[in-house]
């Protein structure tokens, strides 16, 4: 795992935030619940400890809303713009940070797609990625 540090901010440039820590992972998920709070065929997501953000602006503008009968799903945006933001896990597990929130390249590429057995029809398909139908094994 490597350590990254990169930054990263909302559309309306009001929130704004680093990261630091250990790279967990990267992956596109198609869970129902990514693609309904993306609005897209997937998320792109860059997994990271709890301890890994540190907001830099902003953080007062944050607003979230936890899927009711999920175990960990949320979402965190900008109340300003509406962008999704870094999010920590209700049970405190992982950070997972919107990769198109980053100002920069992460110069890490995504390593599967995972919830491949979500996968909207019509979504990209798996052709250059390895695929997993649910989480991906222990150190994928």
């Amino acid at each position: 795992m490597s350590e990254l540090h990169l930054s990263g901010s909302c559309l309306c440039g009001s929130v704004a935030y680093e990261i630091t820590g250990q790279f967990r992972g990267f992956f596109h998920c198609h869970c129902s619940r990514c693609r309904k709070a993306t609005a897209t065929g997937h998320a792109s997501n860059i997994i990271l400890q709890p301890e890994s953000v540190q907001w830099i602006a902003g953080e007062n503008l944050l607003k979230s809303y936890k899927v009711p009968e999920a175990e960990r799903f949320m979402t965190v945006f900008c109340s300003n713009c509406g962008s999704l933001m870094p999010r920590v896990a209700p049970d405190n597990s992982i950070a997972v940070v919107p990769a198109g929130t980053l100002d920069h390249d992460p110069g890490i590429r995504p390593q599967a797609r995972i919830m491949q057995g979500s996968r909207a029809d019509w979504s990209c398909d798996a052709s250059e990625l390895p695929v997993f139908d649910t989480y991906p094994p222990p150190g994928n």
